[in-house]
């Protein structure tokens, strides 16, 4: 009996009880509003419920009485061994050891699809993060944002959201330029322009400029410079693309800045002139000493925003405006942004415009802000002399161990990580203790192969060491650990789960043998915990593939 399947038990034994006390009090009941938890002290059961206290106002009477009313109802529900009354009228519920077993095989035949939820059906969601400067290589900073958002995704995904993964491209704007005058400069061997972008990568882009245009030289200087940023442009967007692929984070979508700008092809106004008469038709704009105004201080932020200065030109809260429009245009009713440390001002400003457009702030738009990250001992780019890059960090220490580490902290959390012990083959590093619990459910199935020992026979009753007990308790939680972790936009907590599960299973596999001793015959029990240990093998597959890490079958 999985939570699910209990809750709906519980919930079907409430609503009589409770209508019988009062008339309406289960009205709207569901088991949304029946939450059962794992006791801390597994001698309380395996499952305990507050219905009772929540509920006691709304029925009347005692909650305490109550809750033993529910008691003796949910004891006559198969699989339910035990239910006791606690305290003022907490539930602890046991399940008989068959109930709580067979979870092992809808675990195994389920397979990759355990875990996976319809708690975000019906959500389309754009997840836009990373979107990095396409003026030089990825660095530290944008690893820890690659690694949630990706895992963000891969959990909303699993929970039933429509979604898609979105690169924001900044290839807009002064500093496209000012990477073009350095490429430029590197080409012609002279120094860097003030202001511009160093580092021997730019010297690389220019040696690969040149090889692509040999007669990028003798070009008009308006179109070498323009030759020069298109090509080192794509150039150094395949490295990005790149650096990201290697790291295990997929973008379903490269938006480009230009294409906010761009004219089409008939002349007529490009996103960001549409997105100014959008927002005025909204009411929120209005003109002052020649400028075009967006009033966000109706939505909290701390001052209007000028959207097209009184010279003409746009601001980049223009490009923003467009963008956002262009979102829901697309389709994707939330809009979700990962921004980095820097980014503080931008929550107001972003959630502000969104009300401007129409939308509702505190439902449509999330703006979520990263904290900074570093790494001991971990040296400046020689490429680009200073920052870390992601591939350096990534071959240092390992693209498993850096994408765990960066999901296992709330992005909110300033993080140091020790790539010491990241590089560590022990149970002090978080990943190899995980990978090494996945890694040894494969050994034992390996080796319960060659000792005749198979999935045969699966007798649940006979799973009633307390390790095994302990051990399924915490494999129910995966779907819920799931769909929760979705819904706050937090890996970190799949990560601990995973490393909790581990213990378990390393627990179990101290006190419980899948292969007989000695000349023992194979028996119902040594077919039934294989079921187990192949079920908590799938489960930490399905988390590690959550949080973007591999699931090494050795170790």
């Amino acid at each position: 009996m999985n939570p699910d399947a209990l809750a709906a038990a519980l919930l079907a034994v409430i609503v009589p009880l409770a209508e019988a006390r009062r008339p309406g009090s289960a009205d709207g009941l569901t088991v949304a509003d029946l939450p059962l938890d794992r006791p801390k002290n597994r001698d309380h059961g395996d499952w305990a419920s507050n219905a009772a206290l929540k509920l006691a106002k709304a029925v009347g009477g005692n909650p305490r009485e109550f809750a033993a009313e529910i008691a003796t109802g949910l004891a006559e529900v198969d699989g339910v061994a035990g239910v006791e009354v606690a305290g003022p009228g907490f539930i602890n519920i046991r399940l008989d050891a068959a109930a709580a077993g067979a979870l092992a095989k809808t675990i195994v035949e389920a397979g990759a699809a355990f875990g996976t939820n319809d708690a975000q059906r019906g959500n389309t969601i754009n997840l836009e993060f990373v979107s990095a400067n396409p003026t030089g290589p990825m660095h530290i900073g944008h690893t820890r944002w690659a690694a949630l958002g990706d895992s963000m995704a891969r959990l909303l995904l699993a929970s039933g959201a429509t979604l898609v993964r979105e690169f924001y491209i900044n290839d807009a704007g002064a500093q496209m330029e000012r990477f073009a005058q350095s490429v430029l400069a590197a080409a012609k061997g002279e120094p860097t322009p003030e202001g511009g972008y160093a580092g021997s990568y730019i010297a690389e882009l220019a040696r690969r400029v040149m090889a692509a245009r040999p007669d990028l030289l003798e070009l008009p200087e308006t179109d070498q410079l323009t030759t020069a940023r298109d090509l080192a442009y794509e150039f150094q967007l395949g490295e990005l693309q790149s650096s990201l692929e290697k790291f295990n984070v997929h973008f379903d979508v490269w938006f480009s800045e230009r294409t906010l700008h761009a004219k089409p092809a008939d002349g007529g106004p490009s996103l960001v002139d549409e997105a100014v008469d959008r927002l005025r038709e909204q009411g929120h704009v209005f003109d002052e000493d020649g400028a075009v105004w967006v009033r966000t201080t109706d939505f909290g932020d701390d001052k209007d925003r000028v959207i097209r200065r009184s010279n003409g030109e746009y601001t980049y809260f223009a490009a923003d405006a467009a963008y956002y429009l262009n979102k829901g245009d697309r389709g994707f009713a939330h809009k979700v942004y990962l921004l980095g440390a820097d980014h503080h001002g931008y929550v107001h400003r972003l959630k502000a415009l969104a009300g401007a457009a129409g939308d509702d702030p505190d439902k449509d738009i999330e703006v979520l802000i990263g904290q900074l990250v570093s790494i001991n001992g971990a040296r400046l780019s020689k490429r680009a002399g200073n920052i870390i890059e992601l591939d350096d960090l990534r071959e240092w220490i390992g693209t498993d161990a850096l994408r765990y580490s960066l999901a296992r902290y709330p992005a909110d959390s300033p993080l140091t990580l020790d790539p010491e012990i990241l590089r560590k083959r022990t149970n002090d590093n978080p990943v190899f203790y995980v990978q090494y619990a996945h890694a040894r459910t494969h050994n034992v199935a390996r080796n319960a192969a060659a000792s005749g020992v198979d999935r045969s026979e699966f007798a649940p009753e006979l799973l009633t060491h307390e390790t095994e007990s302990a051990l399924l308790g915490a494999l129910q939680e995966f779907p819920r650990i799931v769909a929760f972790a979705a819904e706050v936009r937090e890996p970190h907590r799949v990560a601990r789960y995973l490393e909790e599960l581990a213990g378990l299973y390393h627990r179990w596999y101290d006190n419980c043998r899948v292969i007989p001793l000695g000349d023992e015959p194979v028996q119902g029990v040594h077919r039934t915990r294989l079921w187990l240990n192949d079920a908590t093998g799938q489960v930490l597959r399905n988390g590690l593939d959550l949080l973007g890490v591999g699931a090494p079958e050795r170790m």
